[in-house]
């Protein structure tokens, strides 16, 4: 019986899904900025496929978070505070020079895959009897992660993305 190699088995699956989504286009990770001359924006800071609840970049994996599109700033009445933080951060990313309708991804964090291998969780990430798995929402079970992998690729290239 050969010995499965996990941090081998997951640099595989990633290796695999980047190459699936070649021609797929990548939406862009930002960063927040301040300083006391320029309002507040939000800075570009790479690009990555999302997926589902993965974020995959050409050298690892993080696990989204916030997801916004870019917009200038614009004056009009909120029912709610949330909605005008929310036109705020989406006013800060077109400070920052993303385009109008860009995706902008903030606050994602990488998933440490060196841990995973190791039996941690990271992330949706874990390792569940040797087997990569996700969890796409804190309320579902684990899924294998090759599988999830899949799936949402193949809902990226359906819906031509």
């Amino acid at each position: 019986m050969i010995a499965r190699d996990p941090a081998a088995d997951i640099a595989a699956l990633l290796a695999d899904a980047r190459l699936a989504l070649e021609g797929v286009p990548r939406e862009a990770l930002g960063v927040p900025r301040t300083s006391r001359w320029r309002a507040p924006r939000i800075v570009r800071a790479g690009a990555a496929w999302h997926i589902g609840v993965l974020l995959l970049t050409d050298d690892g994996l993080r696990s989204t978070g916030e997801v916004l599109r870019a917009a200038a700033p614009v004056r009009r009445g909120y029912a709610a505070e949330s909605a005008r933080a929310r036109a705020e951060r989406r006013a800060e990313a077109s400070r920052g020079g993303f385009a109008d309708g860009e995706t902008v991804h903030l606050g994602s964090t990488p998933v440490d895959l060196a841990a995973v291998a190791r039996g941690e969780a990271s992330g949706p990430i874990a390792l569940v009897d040797g087997i990569p798995m996700v969890r796409w929402s804190r309320a579902a079970d684990h899924m294998p992660l090759a599988a999830y992998l899949r799936e949402q690729i193949a809902l990226l290239r359906d819906r031509g993305v």
